[in-house]
């Protein structure tokens, strides 16, 4: 064992000045928030260093500075056996909770279907996994607690489950075994990078905290929500949901010439059919065909899709707001359609076969389904009465 290093640290970990001034305000009888306030530290700090660097006597625990630094220099030590290595019995119990086989009620094993051998990247979506108990992480790390309440060495943490299948150089489990994880990837995303945005055209005018209160009572028709439904091989179809009648419209995003033809162009135009530039066309050409009480606001989620939103507004005059990071609740009635829209276009099928024509016929068995949250009316019904009063109020107006 080296010496102990008794610099001075960053600041961050407790030194050795502080382990001895926690040992003796402790031998003169301070409370935890005592000495944390003097030292300026958290109590759960004090709390835990008392708890785990305290030496054992006579069967109690007496805190020592010496003592402390020297546990601490013993577990500063690297590069450590990680559990799973170490420990050929949690080892086991993690492998066949996360990479056990099926079997039936009478012990049976169940191989499941023939599976492609593992190759290191990300399995596809849509095709045979292999079967296995695929317990998942948090599962098995609860489950020990469980099933082993007074067995301290059957612990361990999820988070050491997944760094032992995706940390190359762990050793404790194969890394084939991260295709029995209930997602089947391969690549762990960091997470700081699966929440970075491209969020540029997204500014506080046109969040929607800034949208105005009476959208949210669902008392004034001409406000809608908008998003697409994403087909296979970068298929789409725009939906757009009126809040007050559920009244829907689709929008057809055909494929543009050159795609799979012509090599991908960085900051080239989106050919697949959903690029900025084809979904404002879309939605101008489809709203612009309603009056003009009925094109008060437009909510969407903060895809790039709606990166021209600016030039959408001006041409329709419908002003665009857009839904917090992750909070699909703020757009619930075109989510709820969209799940509704599922029925005639599933997940994993080709949505650019379908034409325009067919999507209207679509629409409209949609908007031809009675209601309950409209009293069993139809969406077309609702919306049609709305426009009578409408044309009632202007004609009233007028005379």
């Amino acid at each position: 064992m080296p010496p102990s290093d008794f610099k001075p640290h960053s600041g961050r970990y407790l030194s050795f000045a502080e382990r001895e001034e926690i040992a003796i305000l402790r031998a003169y009888g301070y409370g935890i928030r005592e000495i944390a306030q003097r030292l300026r530290r958290a109590p759960s700090t004090i709390s835990r260093e008392l708890r785990r660097n305290a030496a054992t006597r006579g069967g109690r625990l007496v805190y020592r500075a010496v003592i402390a630094q020297w546990h601490r220099d013993r577990r500063a030590v690297r590069p450590k056996a990680a559990k799973l290595a170490a420990n050929h019995r949690l080892r086991s119990y993690v492998q066949d909770r996360l990479a056990g086989l099926i079997r039936t009620p009478d012990g049976r094993p169940v191989a499941g279907p023939a599976t492609a051998p593992w190759n290191g990247r990300n399995r596809g979506r849509r095709q045979d996994r292999r079967w296995a108990n695929s317990w998942s992480p948090e599962q098995i790390a609860n489950r020990l607690r469980a099933e082993f309440p007074d067995d301290g060495s059957m612990r361990i943490s999820h988070e050491a489950i997944y760094q032992a299948l995706f940390i190359q150089g762990r050793g404790a489990l194969k890394r084939e075994l991260v295709a029995c994880l209930r997602t089947g990837r391969a690549l762990r995303v960091p997470r700081a990078r699966a929440r970075r945005r491209g969020d540029g055209m997204v500014t506080p005018e046109v969040m929607i905290s800034a949208r105005p209160a009476e959208v949210d009572d669902r008392a004034v028709p001409g406000h809608w929500e908008g998003d697409l439904i994403i087909g296979l091989n970068r298929s789409a179809i725009g939906t757009l949901v009126e809040r007050t009648t559920r009244f829907t419209m689709l929008l057809h995003l055909p494929r543009m010439a050159g795609y799979g033809v012509e090599p991908r162009m960085k900051n080239g135009p989106a050919l697949a059919g959903y690029g900025a530039e084809a979904v404002r066309d879309a939605i101008a050409s489809t709203i612009i065909t309603l009056p003009e009480q009925l094109r008060q606001s437009l909510t969407w989620d903060r895809g790039k899709e709606m990166a021209q939103h600016a030039q959408l507004r001006i041409g329709t005059g419908i002003q665009i707001y857009f839904a917090d990071p992750y909070s699909p609740w703020q757009r619930g009635t075109n989510e709820n359609t969209n799940g509704l829209l599922r029925q005639y276009f599933p997940k994993g099928t080709d949505l650019t076969r379908w034409s325009r024509d067919e999507l209207e016929a679509v629409a409209a068995a949609l908007n031809g389904r009675p209601r309950k949250t409209l009293g069993w009316k139809t969406p077309a019904e609702t919306l049609d009465e709305h426009l009578r009063s409408l044309h009632q109020a202007g004609v009233a107006t007028t005379g």
